[in-house]
């Protein structure tokens, strides 16, 4: 499940094949999306933000592209079979010696540098975890403008802040000690603060590869509650429920004894 560290890793290792190359082909399966303007163009940047990927041309387009639930970019050598159908495939782009391959993403774009600038869900994104630029306090005033909302949907809002996903909300919270339904007035700047930084730490921690994890014990459980339903909490022993939050119906996994 794609997450902010997920898309941050997967702009790192396409950056060390693509920026400064020469774009040489690319197919598309999207009718949408037309390749024509970047072929020949070079690759300037690749950048992550939140849970997208930004692939910019020294033309000044933009390749867009959202995991979803289930997207992917693969990179091989030319004569390299793929690991996945190639019918799976929604775009192939060509360099010198590499082709890279994004499969089922949720969403896939070609933007004009206007077209980026003007981006309905784009230009509305919150801070990314993950940036260098990331500032805390400035990620606080964005949640107290929420404070009526309930916690675990706040911090999965990716205009407030980007990159958590299902998994960081439930453990995040869970580690915090927070209740995901409570609402966001209910929590001191203080501890928004913790929850954040307590994400992004998590986050940086698994920038570097699978499994992901956010408990680092022995005993083999990578995962403090998600996933975990009428298991028996790490901590307490209480069994782990779950409950469908938000207009999306995401889940929630939380331990009703410690985030009481």
């Amino acid at each position: 499940m794609p997450e902010g560290d997920t898309i941050f890793r997967t702009a790192t290792r396409l950056r060390a094949v693509l920026n400064g190359q020469e774009l040489q082909a690319a197919e598309s399966r999207q009718a949408a999306v037309d390749f024509a303007p970047v072929v020949g163009r070079q690759i300037t940047a690749t950048e992550a933000r939140g849970k997208h990927l930004l692939l910019h041309f020294d033309s000044g387009h933009v390749l867009h592209s959202h995991m979803g639930m289930t997207g992917a970019w693969h990179i091989y050598a030319p004569d390299q079979p793929w690991q996945k159908a190639p019918r799976q495939a929604s775009v192939v782009l060509k360099v010198s010696g590499k082709v890279c391959v994004c499969f089922s993403p949720k969403q896939m774009e070609l933007l004009t540098a206007s077209g980026l600038r003007r981006h309905a869900y784009l230009s509305r994104l919150g801070p990314d975890l993950l940036s260098e630029q990331f500032c805390v306090s400035d990620a606080i005033t964005r949640c107290r403008v929420h404070d009526l909302r309930p916690i675990g949907e706040s911090v999965m809002n990716q205009t407030i802040i980007c990159g958590i996903g299902n998994i960081y909300k439930s453990e995040v919270l869970f580690l915090t000690q927070i209740n995901p339904f409570a609402t966001g007035r209910t929590l001191t700047d203080e501890q928004w603060r913790t929850v954040l930084l307590k994400a992004q730490q998590l986050m940086k921690k698994n920038r570097r590869g699978y499994p992901r994890r956010t408990r680092f014990g022995q005993d083999g459980q990578r995962l403090w509650v998600y996933g975990r339903l009428n298991e028996s909490c790490l901590r307490c022993g209480t069994r782990i429920q779950m409950r469908r939050q938000g207009d999306l119906g995401r889940s929630t996994y939380w331990c009703a004894d410690c985030q009481s």
